[in-house]
């Protein structure tokens, strides 16, 4: 068993490879969706596929954003969590 040190939310690491590919996979499915709807004639469903499309593609700039911000925010397995940094 592990020793918690009590302060898990703080140092919790994201799984942000997972959330690019489902952010893919939905950004596909949703715009193929919008596409299909819109040409058999159902704009209801056409539009919510289009909102669940915009809403994968800003997720997946925010993630990719993380990713590329380096270890701070995507550390690898061989990298221990870290203190949080204090305010001056």
């Amino acid at each position: 068993m592990t020793m918690r040190s009590g302060n898990e939310p703080v140092t919790a690491r994201s799984p942000l490879r997972l959330r690019f590919w489902l952010s893919t996979w939905g950004l596909i499915w949703s715009a193929a969706g919008a596409a299909a709807f819109s040409l058999v004639g159902r704009p209801g469903w056409a539009a919510a596929c289009a909102v669940v499309c915009v809403l994968a593609a800003v997720d997946l700039v925010v993630v990719v954003r993380h990713i590329r911000q380096g270890p701070h925010y995507q550390p690898g397995r061989d990298i221990p969590p870290y203190e949080p940094p204090r305010g001056p």
